[in-house]
């Protein structure tokens, strides 16, 4: 059975978030950025991820937590990030098993589109 896309969307990895890893097409919309982001954490795929991040903010590595797997993704709210904006907000929680431990991270992103298409700009951690 093919892999299904991390992202939650219910399509093949292959044919959803990992075309876009692949560099196939460019995200259309700051959400759809934003779920193929939460999958390149999923598949640990550094390049991807700072690909995709605004430059101003990029980090030189990305740090993958041993033991930390990524489960679902909940998109909670997003604000403009259409095909017509320059601009994008995504609200998400992020679900997580740390070993046998399950975990949440719940955060605000910011992202631009720029002439390559949407980056992640950054992010705010709500507790």
């Amino acid at each position: 059975m093919a892999k299904k896309c991390p992202c939650g969307l219910g399509s093949r990895y292959r044919d959803c978030c990992g075309r876009l890893h692949r560099g196939e097409a460019a995200a259309g919309t700051a959400g759809e950025l934003m779920r193929s982001r939460f999958s390149a954490f999923a598949v640990e795929d550094e390049a991807y991820l700072l690909r995709t991040w605004h430059p101003a903010t990029r980090p030189e590595r990305v740090g993958f937590e041993d033991g930390l797997h990524w489960t679902r993704l909940e998109i909670v709210r997003e604000e403009d990030g259409g095909p017509a904006d320059e601009k994008g907000v995504v609200e998400f929680r992020a679900h997580y098993l740390a070993g046998a431990e399950p975990g949440e991270l719940h955060e605000v992103s910011r992202f631009v589109r720029g002439d390559g298409g949407w980056v992640y700009v950054r992010g705010r951690i709500i507790r």
